[in-house]
């Protein structure tokens, strides 16, 4: 396949989208971000790297950071996660304190803040610093070593995190957090507000597409562990719309406030895309409809 063309040609969807959605203004320090901007990166499993657009242009990762943070913590501690956080779409905004209460503090899935909360403290407990095993594996996995977290995102996301706070104090109450809770969410801040690109990203996530494998060849997760996130990240990765997700790209993908979405073929490539303009549910209308015309064009998908 020519990759570089069907990449342009995705853009040209992407494009076509603009102005059909909102930036993100609840984090102040991510409203600024110019709106008409939209980059798309594929990586092969062997490392074949193409991009377009703003490919190479850092964008704050936000939820997109949640994946890894749950894949270290499965490399790390094996499966245990599974007894504090459930696998079920929430059906509820990614931010929502309604499920808790009648689940005894037990978040949905590991990718709406309450459950990407509770890998976060498991994460601390496991390596000592949540955020910075984050921050490694990405430079490790794209080969950017100036990769960090954006100190003033960070800052905003704190100042302005109240929503966050009294999920994180509420699954304290039942027992499910190991960690202080200023802790933790200072951890949650620093994964979250870390900036990327698309390039960095598609790299990032080849370990899924080569079912747990590193770029240098090192199994980070067996197959198994490797299916079991691409399945969730199905099921609830772009928060309560993945259904519309599914139905329209037909892959396994993480979404992020940011902009960003970062889809994986599996045993093929790894793809992201990033557009700031979110949709209702908070997932990039430009990033999801490149996707959408990208495994249109190719046919490839899970299905």
């Amino acid at each position: 396949m020519d990759y570089q063309e069907l990449l342009h040609d995705a853009m040209d969807a992407a494009r076509a989208t603009k102005g059909r959605g909102r930036v993100a203004d609840y984090i102040p320090a991510l409203a600024g971000v110019d709106p008409g901007g939209f980059g798309m990166a594929l990586a092969t499993v062997d490392g074949e790297v193409h991009g377009v657009g703003d490919w190479e242009k850092p964008f704050s990762v936000q939820s997109v950071s949640k994946l890894f943070s749950l894949a270290l913590v499965l490399a790390h501690g094996g499966d245990g996660i599974w007894h504090r956080v459930g696998r079920e779409p929430s059906g509820n905004p990614f931010n929502s304190l309604v499920q808790l209460e009648s689940e005894r503090g037990i978040p949905r899935n590991p990718f709406i803040n309450a459950g990407a909360l509770v890998v976060t403290d498991r994460l601390l407990t496991l390596t000592g610093d949540a955020a910075e095993s984050v921050r490694e594996f990405l430079r490790a996995e794209s080969g950017n070593p100036d990769l960090g977290t954006d100190p003033v995102v960070a800052a905003s996301e704190a100042e302005h995190g109240h929503r966050n706070a009294a999920l994180a104090h509420f699954i304290a109450s039942h027992g499910n957090l190991d960690n202080d809770v200023d802790t933790v969410l200072e951890h949650y801040y620093g994964h979250c507000a870390i900036a990327a690109s698309c390039r960095d990203l598609a790299l990032a996530g080849g370990f899924l597409a080569r079912h747990g494998t590193r770029a240098d060849g090192i199994r980070l997760l067996s197959r198994s562990e490797a299916k079991r996130i691409n399945a969730v990240l199905l099921t609830c990765g772009s928060y309560d719309a993945a259904g519309e997700f599914a139905f329209r790209v037909g892959l396994p993908g993480k979404s992020g406030v940011g902009g960003g979405v970062l889809a994986v073929l599996p045993g093929r490539a790894s793809l992201c895309a990033w557009g700031p303009e979110l949709d209702a549910a908070g997932n990039s209308v430009a990033a999801v409809a490149a996707l959408d015309a990208f495994t249109t064009a190719t046919g490839l998908s899970v299905f």
